[in-house]
Parts: structure tokens; sequence; C-alpha cells
């Protein structure tokens, strides 16, 4: 039969070897199952692993010797077979609401993550590529970081998967390899267990939590990581400081505008209080809008604190009576040279003017 050439075509000093001939045995088995178990040929019916080996052990010329010790040499390569470490990834959706499971032909019910064993000199990085192309169809080479990953250790076996996230859920996944994936299908990850008696699969997707086993050990850790990324994603932005951006030009002048806008008020209210302290001086009141003024200063006079008080031979004395030239609101019994004040108030004035200038050119 065609598929003795993986057995036959093994080197002489290999031959030897009957634990790495039972990885030939096993790729010729899965030959047979691909290409001669069909619906086309219905007088072939399948068999498992044990048989098959039995029947080439039988059929073979150097390996008929060891006919009788199929059992001891299969369990012999079972138990290597477990320490050859495994590589697969965990395929998330853009959202990461939804994770991308397989279900193979030999496992029932059971759903996995896409993965297999590592080859001679192979990398961890290309077999996990590698075996999610057999299983999926799907291309994730590009996609994948070689410090994204969750791994286990079960049975003296390394288990590890690398995090692929971002991929879309409307892809179409066509499995390469015949009569080995069964399904290829989306589950929201809220769905799945996180212990052997969450019953969440069963009432959202009709399987009970043993038809997840082999995604208990990693569903966890993937909560946790999807946490993580989603809480740095949705953290606010620091807002930039002055100094951290560049300033837009229609802001500068805007914000000129607004100063200039302010000192122009400034400067007419400092105006006003000037006209209005001159006007009392002089006992001469102007009519424009100053008078208003003037008669709310005297009706809350007797209720205001005093600026200026009395005056004698230049020297500004106390008084318990209140001065009807001016009055502050603010101020209470201090002494102060009012040709000074005057004159600062004056020069402030004059200072607004100039600055406004400025600001309007």
């Amino acid at each position: 039969m065609h598929f003795n050439r993986f057995i036959i075509n093994v080197p002489i000093e290999e031959r030897q070897d009957l634990i790495r001939l039972c990885f030939q045995v096993e790729l010729a088995h899965w030959f047979f199952l691909d290409f001669y178990c069909t619906q086309e040929n219905l007088k072939l019916k399948t068999c498992g692993m044990k048989e098959f080996t039995i029947h080439m052990f039988q059929h073979i010329p150097f390996l008929k010797q060891y006919a009788s010790m199929v059992n001891e040499v299969l369990e012999q390569w079972r138990e290597y077979k477990q320490s050859v470490p495994t590589f697969g990834a965990i395929i998330l959706s853009e959202n990461y609401s939804h994770v991308l499971l397989v279900q193979s032909y030999w496992s029932k019910a059971s759903w996995g993550f896409p993965k297999g064993k590592i080859n001679k000199d192979e990398t961890p990085l290309h077999c996990a590529a590698r075996e999610v192309l057999e299983e999926t169809g799907f291309e994730i080479s590009h996609l994948l970081n070689a410090n994204e990953f969750i791994e286990t250790v079960a049975n003296d076996q390394l288990t590890r998967l690398y995090i692929v996230s971002g991929v879309r859920r409307d892809v179409k996944f066509e499995p390469r390899t015949r009569n080995e994936i069964k399904a290829v299908e989306w589950f929201p990850i809220s769905d799945l267990p996180t212990s052997r008696k969450d019953m969440t699969p069963k009432i959202k997707c009709g399987y009970g939590p043993s038809s997840f086993f082999m995604v208990l050990p990693f569903m966890r850790r993937l909560k946790a990581w999807i946490k993580d990324k989603t809480q740095k994603t949705s953290r606010r932005p620091r807002h930039k400081s002055l100094t951290d951006v560049e300033i837009e030009p229609q802001f500068v002048k805007s914000h000129s505008d607004k100063a200039a806008a302010r000192a122009k008020r400034f400067q007419q209210s400092l105006q006003t209080e000037i006209e209005t302290y001159k006007a009392l001086q002089s006992q001469k009141v102007p009519t424009n809008g100053i008078q208003k003024n003037v008669k709310s200063l005297d009706k809350s006079r007797s209720s205001r604190r005093r600026l200026f008080l009395g005056e004698e031979n230049g020297k500004v004395q106390k008084s318990k009576e209140p001065d009807p030239e001016f009055t502050a609101p603010s101020w209470a019994y201090f002494k102060f040279d009012r040709q000074a004040i005057i004159k600062c108030l004056n020069d402030c004035q004059h200072n607004f003017q100039s600055k406004l200038a400025l600001n309007v050119g």
C-alpha cells in the first residue's frame, strides 16, 4: 500500500529506534484515514492507532520481529509523546468577546484551542502558526507576539498558547487537514466554564463543562488578561498642558481679544471711579452715569467703612463721623495720603491705556 512508504523510507540507522518509528506509523495512520477511508471507498473501515500499528508491524519485514511487543512499544511512545511540548494559539475576536475553538473527529463533543506538538528543530512560534494553519486554515504568523502567551504544565507536558486578538468574526475557517478537525466555531467567552462544576455552558450553548476540559486550564488567566487589556484601553488619556501642545494661532488671537476686552472694561471702571472721586471733591457731580454712583454711595455710606478721614494742617485726623467726601466698603480707619492715591490711580489709568493700545494693535 502507498502509506507503507512512511516506514520503508526511514533511514536504516534509525530503524532500531522504535519510538521514532511510531511517529512515522502515526503519519501513515493519518494518511490512511484521510485518503483511503472515504465515502467513495466504503470497503475500508476506519481503525484506531493500536490496530493500525499491529497491522504495520505484521506486514513490514524489518518490523515483524517486534510484532509481539506492539503494546509495550506504543505505551513507551505515548509516554514520550506526552513529554513533547505543545504549541498553539488562543484566537480572540476584535472586542475580546469571543474565542475560536476547534472540535476533533476523535474527541466526540470536546472542544479545544488549535494546537499541536512541536517537530524536531522547530521553533515554538513556527509550531503554533503551523498548527493553527492546519486546523483552521487561518494564517497567524504576522499576528504572533512572542511575549503574549499562557502556558500550563500537566503530566510533565508543556502546553503554550499564544494570544492572538483582533480577528474578525466573519473570517471563513477551512481546516487543511482531512478527517482531523470536525468543526471550527466562535464561542462567547462569558459562556465558557472556569471550573468543572460551572454549568454556564450547559445553559448557554448546550455543552456540559466536560466538553471544555481542554479549555479549562486556561480560562481564568485568559479572562484576567482580557480584563487587563480592556482596562488599559478604556483609561482616559492624560490632558496635555500648554507646554505639551502647540497653541493654535486662532486660539492666541481669541485669548488676546478677551484679555483686551477685560482690560478695557477695567479701564472704564477705573476711569469712572476717578471721575466720581473728583466730582465729590469739587461737589460737581456729572450727569453721565456718575450721579447714580454718588447716590448709591450716600445711601450706604453709614453702613460702610471709611477710607479718608478729616484733615487738619495737612495731617489726616481720626474722626468719629463719616467723611462726606469719600467712603470705601472694605477699608476701615486707615491713614492714607490722598494725593499719592490720586497720582497712583492716574498712573494705573495711563498704564492700562498703553497696554490696551498694544493689545488692540
